[in-house]
């Protein structure tokens, strides 16, 4: 496991991140160009080695909180790495427009941000078929339901 002043180190070899001092020694650190409302990339590193990085619009291996983020305390260099440029390029895309998932008969939905609620939604046709509170919560539901991302 990497030290505290290991990870903050890599941290703060990201030029684009800003560090923000909060309670109890632990640091975030924003990325203020984001498209997003949401600016923190990593949250509450603790002298501990405990912490979390915004991982909500990532595909990959990693499991997400109910706020989207990614324990950090047992990554290694690289994984820590390649995180931190996943999630600043996450929130340098450009904003969310909708996403068509398919079922094996054929059967759509499609996943939308409803910016203005902070809400994800899905629909059929134009009717509302489910809400969640995040992007995960919302792919995770199609996946059970046996839906996969159209490209």
């Amino acid at each position: 496991m990497l030290t505290f002043e290991e990870k903050l180190a890599i941290i703060e070899s990201f030029p684009e991140l800003v560090r923000k001092n909060v309670s109890l020694k632990r640091v975030n650190f924003h990325y203020e160009e984001s498209v997003k409302e949401k600016k923190t990339v990593v949250y509450h590193l603790h002298p501990n080695g405990n912490g979390f990085v915004y991982a909500e619009f990532i595909d990959g291996p990693y499991e997400t909180d109910e706020k989207g983020m990614v324990n950090i305390r047992d990554f290694t260099e690289d994984e820590l790495r390649n995180i931190i440029r996943q999630s600043i390029k996450s929130l340098s895309a450009e904003p969310f427009d909708a996403e068509i998932w398919e079922d094996e008969s054929g059967n759509t939905l499609i996943l939308k941000f409803d910016a203005e609620l902070d809400l994800w939604n899905t629909y059929a046709g134009e009717l509302l078929d489910g809400t969640f509170p995040t992007y995960n919560g919302a792919k995770n539901y199609l996946e059970q339901e046996g839906f996969k991302k159209q490209q």
